[in-house]
C-alpha cells in the first residue's frame, strides 16, 4: 500500500503567520500578507506537484475565493496535480455540479476530486439564500449525491425527494473518470450520508484513539450499506530537521496570536452548529495551554482558526512516525497544509516523503521520481 498526501490551495490568502478564518468566521488580516492571485496559487500548486502530492484541496466559503474558478485556473498551469474541489451541494442543482464536473474532467485530463461540504454554519448559509438547517442540509446533501452519481453512471434520473427534484435529467457527456466524492462529518446523520454515497471519509486530526472511534462508526455504517470506504485525515504540519526547530516555528506562530484575536475568532466559533468544529474547539478550550494533545499532535492553530486545527509538529522522523501510527489506524490519505504553504510544502516534501519511501509505504506518483532530502534555504 502506497499512501496518498494532498496538500492545500490557500485561497483566502497565505502568510508566515497562521490565516485565521473559517466556519463563519473572516480571515484574519494575514491573509493579505500574500494574495491568492493565480500566480502564487500555481507556484504552490507546481511545487505540490513536483514534491509527489496527489491532489490538492481548495476550500469553500464567504472567507476564501471561489473554489470552482479558481482551481480551473490553477490547473492550466499544472499537468498532473488533482484539485479536491470542496463545494456545497445547497448552492448549485445537482444536474447542473455533475455537468460541471464531467466538464472538468475533460478539460483536465481527469484531475477533479470533489470534497462536498454540506455546511454547519446557519447564519452562513443564510447568506447564500439557504434557510434549510442542519439536519434538512445533510438530508438534501444525501438526494444531491444520490442524482449526481446516477446522471455519472449514464442513467436518465427522475426523483422527487423531500428536498430537491429532478425529471428527466441526463448528462450529455459523462465524466472519465468518475470523480472522486471525499465528504466528513461527525454527526450520526452525517455518518448516514457517508456510508451510502462517499468514497473517502474525512476526519479532521483528532487524536489517534478519537480517529480509530471514528473509522470504527463509518466502516460499521458501511457495512450495513454493503460498502467500503478510504479513510483520510486533515492537518497542519511543521516539520524541520530537528524537533527542536520545528517547535520554536510552531511558538513562533503562537507568538503571533494577540489575544483579541483568539477571543473573537473563538466567540465566533462557539456558535458553530458542525459537531466536528466543537470537536477541534474541546482540544484546546481557548487556552494556549496544554496544546500538545499527543505526541507532536499539537492544537495552537484552532485559536484562530476554523476547521483543521491541529498540526503535526515535530523532527521529520518524528513527522513519519506519526503518520505512520495514522495509517496504521486505517488512514490511506492526507490532505495537508502548513504556513506559509509554498516553504512547508518543500520542507515536508523534501524531509518527510523520502524517509515514508524508504520505508516502502510513499512512492511518488510521477513513477521513478523521488524528492530529495534537503535544506530549504528559504524557510524559516
Amino acid at each position: 500500500m502506497s499512501l496518498t498526501f494532498h496538500w492545500f490551495l490557500p485561497t483566502n490568502g497565505d502568510s508566515r503567520h497562521v490565516v485565521g478564518g473559517g466556519h463563519g468566521t473572516p480571515a484574519t488580516a494575514s491573509g493579505r500578507d500574500r494574495p491568492p492571485t493565480v500566480a502564487y496559487l500555481s507556484q504552490i500548486a507546481r511545487a505540490a506537484e513536483d514534491l509527489g502530492f496527489v491532489g490538492a484541496l481548495t476550500p469553500t466559503g464567504a472567507w476564501c475565493e471561489d473554489a470552482w474558478l479558481t482551481t480551473a485556473m490553477v490547473s492550466q498551469h499544472t499537468e498532473r496535480l488533482k484539485f479536491l474541489v470542496a463545494f456545497r451541494p445547497g448552492f448549485v442543482s445537482p444536474t447542473l455540479a455533475a455537468q460541471m464536473a464531467s466538464t472538468f474532467q475533460r478539460q483536465t485530463g481527469g484531475r477533479l476530486l470533489l470534497n462536498v461540504v454540506t455546511g454547519g454554519e446557519s447564519h452562513e448559509q443564510r447568506a447564500y439564500g439557504d434557510f434549510l438547517d442542519k439536519d434538512d442540509r445533510y438530508r438534501r446533501t444525501g438526494e444531491f449525491l444520490k442524482i449526481v452519481r446516477e446522471l455519472w453512471d449514464g442513467k436518465s434520473v427522475d426523483l422527487a425527494g423531500e428536498h430537491l427534484r429532478v425529471e428527466d435529467a441526463k448528462l450529455a457527456r459523462l465524466p472519465e473518470p468518475v470523480p472522486e466524492v471525499y465528504f466528513g462529518g461527525s454527526s450520526p446523520i452525517a455518518g448516514e450520508i457517508a456510508a451510502k454515497y462517499v468514497d473517502v471519509y474525512l476526519t479532521w486530526g483528532e487524536p489517534p484513539a478519537q480517529v480509530a472511534e471514528k473509522i470504527g462508526w463509518i466502516r460499521g455504517l458501511a457495512a450495513k450499506e454493503g460498502r467500503t470506504l478510504r479513510f483520510g485525515i486533515r492537518l497542519h504540519v511543521i516539520t524541520r530537521d530537528t524537533s527542536a526547530e520545528a517547535w520554536a516555528e510552531a511558538n513562533r506562530l503562537l507568538d503571533g496570536f494577540d489575544a483579541e484575536t483568539v477571543k473573537s475568532v473563538q466567540a465566533g466559533l462557539a456558535r458553530s452548529e458542525s459537531e466536528g468544529q466543537q470537536r477541534m474547539l474541546a482540544l484546546h478550550g481557548g487556552s494556549r495551554d496544554g496544546l500538545e494533545i499527543h505526541p507532536n499532535l499539537w492544537a495552537g492553530i484552532g485559536l484562530v482558526r476554523g476547521g483543521a486545527g491541529t498540526a503535526l509538529v515535530g523532527s521529520h522522523e518524528e513527522v513519519a512516525e506519526r503518520i505512520k501510527e495514522y495509517a496504521a489506524l486505517g488512514i490511506e490519505e492526507f490532505v495537508l497544509s502548513g504556513y506559509p504553504h509554498l516553504e512547508e510544502a518543500y520542507w515536508f516534501g523534501e524531509g518527510v516523503l523520502p524517509r515514508l519511501a524508504a520505508e516502502g509505504i510513499w512512492r511518488h506518483p510521477a513513477g521513478g521520481q523521488q524528492p530529495a532530502e534537503a535544506q530549504v534555504p528559504f524557510a524559516g
